[in-house]
């Protein structure tokens, strides 16, 4: 059964809410409340995503990433990095 997408973005909306308090009340990313309602944004956005594409066969125009491909990012920054020099120079 697909949700529906008037209840799902209800669902994000309120989890953007707990987000914003998490982080006003902790004052440190990593504190658990910031980082369970980060998990719980997360997940309300990829439903409402999903909720959205499925009805509609529209997307919306983020993408969320997981600390995963953060690290992916990472490996290709330090790649980019890399400093190839001309062996020929006197």
């Amino acid at each position: 059964m697909a949700t529906d997408p008037r209840a799902a973005l209800d669902r994000l909306i309120a989890a953007f809410e707990v987000h914003l308090e998490a982080a006003r009340v902790a004052s440190d990313p990593d504190a658990a409340a910031v980082l369970d309602a980060a998990a719980t944004l997360a997940d309300a956005f990829d439903t409402y995503d999903d909720a959205l594409y499925t009805a509609y066969g529209v997307d919306t125009p983020f993408d969320v990433y997981d600390e995963d491909d953060d690290d992916d990012d990472d490996l290709e920054d330090d790649e980019d990095d890399l400093d190839f020099e001309d062996d020929d120079e006197d």
